[in-house]
Formats: C-alpha cells, structure tokens, sequence
C-alpha cells in the first residue's frame, strides 16, 4: 500500500526554491534542503528526485510564479507602456522586501552554473527567450494599439528591454538606491517614446 504524503508538494517546492534562490546550488546541501523543506530525505528523493532534479524543479516553479506576478501586473495596467514599466518597478521593488531574496532566481542560475550544465543552460535560455517573447507581444499589441510608433523594432526592442531587466536584477543585488534605478528605468522607457 502506497504512503500517504503528509505534505503540500507546492508548499515545500516554493520552499526549495526559495532556499536555492538564495544560496545558489553548490552552497545548498540536502541538508539545507530537508531543513528548511521540513521533510524526510527519503520524502525529497521519492517526490523530486536527487538534488539536481529538485533544483530543475524549483527553476520551473520560479518561472511559474513570476509569469503569475506578471501577468496580473499586465492585467491591471491601463496600458502597455504601463504594464512594461510595472514590469520594471515589480522588479526593483521586490528587492525591498523580506519575502523573497533580491535579484532573479534565472540570473543567479545562469550565471553559476550555464557554462558547466547543459540541462541548466538550454532551461535558463528558454526562460530568457520567454521573458523577451512577452515584451515581444506587448510592444505589438502597443503598436496595434497606437501607443508606440509603427517603426518601432518589436523585436529588438524587446531584446533590448530583457537585457535592461536582466541588469536592473543584477543591481537591485548591491548598493544602488532606489532613486538611481528610478532614474534607469526612467531611460529604458525613453526608448518607446
């Protein structure tokens, strides 16, 4: 007869990810993980896999829960160059809270470990791709809505908003003040106008 978990999998999966989020993948032993999952280490292995599968999973998770942040900022904006510039504030202001580590989950992943996992690196270059496709169609339903101009470039635009984000998630990790990434974000939305 198969046991019955006696855990939410979504609830110690956030867990998890929040743990690699923030230590990385070589700093978090499954030590670390059955601690602060709170569960067995047979319970991680029949459920996730070894550590490297749960890290896959907790990647996944991430860009689950991110694509949810952003699609409900998207849903309140009154408008596209709105909904890119929330995109940008979400960002620089998740850094301030204690719910989550600063910076991105993606980022810190692909600069730790892309260049030694191919798995890791094909999984954080879709994601990117992702991020970049939904800038993509913002700036093509703001052409269709008349917000930007008809030559704007959708596409490396949108290349060049992710890049921008992906740099503002760096930063938001060391000493800049809000005020000095008010005032970058404020030149990355230039480039619409």
């Amino acid at each position: 007869m198969a046991r019955h978990k006696e855990f939410d999998e979504k609830v110690v999966l956030q867990k998890a990810m929040e743990l690699f989020w923030r230590q990385g993948y070589e700093k978090t032993s499954m030590q670390d993980l059955v601690t602060h999952m709170g569960i067995h280490r047979r319970s991680i292995y029949d459920t996730f896999g070894d550590k490297h599968a749960l890290f896959l999973a907790s990647l996944k998770w991430y860009e689950t829960f991110v694509f949810g942040e952003l699609t409900r900022i998207i849903e309140k904006s009154s408008s596209i160059e709105t909904s890119i510039r929330a995109i940008f504030n979400y960002v620089m202001d998740m850094a301030e809270g204690n719910s989550y580590p600063a910076g991105c989950f993606v980022v810190n992943t692909a600069v730790e470990l892309s260049l030694l996992d191919k798995e890791i690196q094909s999984l954080t270059t879709k994601m990117f791709d992702d991020t970049e496709e939904l800038f993509s169609q913002l700036l093509t339903e703001g052409k269709h809505r008349g917000e930007f101009s008809k030559d704007l470039n959708t596409e490396v635009t949108a290349r060049f908003l992710h890049n921008n984000l992906i740099g503002l998630r760096v930063l938001v990790k060391t000493n800049y003040s809000k005020k000095e990434l008010e005032s970058m974000i404020e030149l990355i939305m230039k480039v619409l106008t």
